[in-house]
């Protein structure tokens, strides 16, 4: 039930967003994503919301993308061209859906623990403020599964931790650990993981506390800086990522990924 995959509860002037797919560690697909963007629509639309806390249920935020299934179920088209066009319109779709919760009026808290990798560092990264649990494990394995990024993580790395640490996470996909995360700014806070939830709530109550038109245009006029040429590169890396995606070595990752085997990459 796709419904159930995300769900929204209250405190206060807060809003809890959770991932709840704790079967499958929250791993995030295409229906997840829209169950997803229509909580936090809901929940910015409540006027007495003034924070947004997102956080996972289960021992992750989330493991990454769902590789269960065949993925040349997903390659549709009867040409590889055709095949690039509609994969171009499913990022440009999924792009306004994480741009419309980035662009949303409330401050969000991330609180980030277990896997978050891929898919779950693309969530994280449409946070405003982002705290980790000691535990977290990040990575952006996309290119271990012969895929390029395809949502923007790529370029909100750049904006959060500069472009070398940037290209050190997505060109490696190596994981590394909370720590690490803190000291090059992926994350603003590490807490012990049975400490996480409390922290995340308190820091939205912290926000939600001052005025909140204040709160809001503040966060606007610092996206607006920060963001600039964002939308302009999003449509650059939908049609560079689309051509990937008719590539053999994409069916090789993801069957690779499934079977948990080495993978054997031709550049083809």
């Amino acid at each position: 039930m796709s419904a159930d995959w995300v769900t929204l509860e209250c405190d206060g002037h807060v809003a809890i967003v959770s991932l709840n797919r704790p079967d499958r560690l929250n791993a995030y697909g295409w229906e997840m994503g829209g169950v997803f963007s229509e909580r936090m629509i809901e929940a910015s639309e409540d006027p007495a919301v003034r924070a947004i806390v997102v956080r996972g249920n289960g021992s992750a935020f989330c493991a990454g993308l769902d590789l269960k299934g065949n993925v040349q179920d997903r390659i549709v088209g009867r040409s590889a061209a055709e095949q690039v066009r509609n994969y171009y319109q499913r990022f440009r779709m999924s792009h306004r859906r994480t741009q419309g919760i980035e662009d949303l009026p409330q401050p969000t808290v991330f609180a980030l623990h277990g896997y978050c990798f891929g898919a779950g560092m693309e969530i994280a990264l449409l946070g405003d403020i982002r705290i980790a649990a000691e535990s977290t494990i990040f990575s952006a394995p996309e290119v271990k599964l012969g895929v390029a990024i395809d949502g923007g993580l790529d370029m909100r790395l750049c904006e959060e931790v500069g472009p070398g640490w940037a290209k050190w996470i997505t060109l490696t996909g190596r994981r590394f650990d909370a720590r690490k995360a803190l000291e090059i700014g992926l994350v603003q806070e590490v807490h012990p993981d049975d400490e996480l939830a409390a922290r995340a709530l308190d820091l939205a109550r912290e926000i939600a506390a001052n005025a909140p038109l204040a709160v809001q245009g503040t966060k606007r006029t610092i996206n607006a800086w920060s963001k600039r040429g964002l939308a302009d590169a999003l449509k650059f890396e939908a049609m560079s990522t689309s051509t990937c995606f008719v590539s053999e070595d994409l069916v090789e990752g993801y069957v690779a990924g499934r079977e948990k085997r080495n993978t054997r990459f031709e550049g083809k």
